[in-house]
């Protein structure tokens, strides 16, 4: 019997209330309400083509901005994903995906390595949604690589649409941590020559 791969975070501060509950190997359900109603449908997107169990409820100081809200939601998201991998044994640890969205091209790849780092490229001045600074896509994967403990490449190889750039982003990070986090039955152990992850 394999063991369960889930987890649950609440974080509170002066700008932010979260609960998060992750199960990794769902079929892609979703309940968020964050405030943010563009943010919502990304995490429901992220959820569904990753095919994770993901409940979010969360308040925050949207009156200053969406920033606090959403980096913060990164930080416990990748908290609650680091936690369901547990010790990594029989895992992929890397995922990639090239993902399409109408004029959109965006590549993302993800090394469940223990090693944070995000490498985030798009040209400067790249459109945001009508209702979603780009900036803030950045920003929240930055904090899911950083809690997450993972190596993450994002690339916008070419878009226009701020909408389409946003959710390609979003769905090719759910593809390749999907990939990235599911077990082979061929990989004994931890998935490093280090033996530990």
């Amino acid at each position: 019997m394999t063991t369960p791969r889930h987890a649950s975070r609440s974080r509170q501060t002066a700008e932010t209330a979260i609960d998060l509950t992750l199960d990794l190997d769902g079929v892609g359900v979703a309940k968020i309400a964050t405030g943010i109603p563009f943010f919502d449908h990304m995490l429901t997107l992220f959820a569904r083509h990753g095919l994770f169990d993901l409940t979010v409820e969360a308040t925050g100081d949207l009156a200053v901005d969406f920033h606090h809200t959403v980096e913060d939601i990164g930080i416990v998201l990748g908290d609650c994903l680091r936690e369901a991998l547990g010790d990594k044994q029989g895992i992929s640890r890397y995922g990639s995906a090239y993902l399409p969205m109408d004029e959109t091209l965006v590549r993302v790849v993800v090394d469940l390595s223990n090693r944070p780092h995000l490498e985030f490229r798009a040209p400067l001045g790249t459109a945001s949604a009508p209702n979603f600074p780009f900036t803030l896509v950045e920003e929240f994967c930055r904090a899911l690589a950083s809690n997450l403990r993972a190596n993450i490449h994002v690339e916008l190889l070419y878009g226009r649409d701020g909408h389409h750039i946003a959710e390609a982003i979003f769905k090719g990070l759910a593809r390749a941590l999907r990939d990235a986090c599911q077990r082979d039955p061929r990989v004994k152990g931890i998935p490093s020559t280090k033996e530990t992850l």
